[in-house]
């Protein structure tokens, strides 16, 4: 063994008798680039885009369904979506849903529901809501 792999093993030991971290170099396979925000929305009950970035359009197609098509290819994304208060008379937190999907590459479903008085049956229903797109 020569001198500077002695001191270079001295340094690992070291490291991890001390509780460190080791840094090695990672195999060009084996590199991973940080998750980034790749697009995301605010969009009233009726369909408008309030605010938002990497959104090219929307499409309300019928009572709390939509379509959003991103600048961004969505595959290994995750697709992050919650229900919104525009202010004034909400019933609140527990008492709405909202389901995130991939229609295609670029395209995303939104469905937007208010559970029924009557039972456990969801009713869609046009809801605020905002959704994020982190690759």
């Amino acid at each position: 063994m020569n001198r500077s792999t002695k001191l270079a093993l001295g340094a690992v030991v070291t490291a991890l008798t001390i509780g460190g971290t080791v840094a090695a170099s990672a195999q060009p396979d084996q590199v991973h680039r940080a998750a980034t925000t790749a697009g995301w929305a605010k969009v009233s009950a009726s369909g408008h885009i309030l605010g938002g970035q990497g959104i090219r359009g929307i499409n309300k197609f019928g009572i709390g369904r939509y379509n959003i098509t991103t600048t961004h290819g969505l595959n290994g994304c995750a697709l992050l979506g919650t229900v919104n208060t525009n202010g004034g008379s909400d019933p609140g937190p527990g008492s709405s849903s909202i389901l995130v999907g991939q229609v295609n590459g670029n395209t995303l479903f939104i469905r937007t529901a208010t559970p029924s008085s009557g039972g456990n049956a969801a009713v869609d229903s046009d809801r605020p809501f905002s959704i994020t797109v982190v690759c």
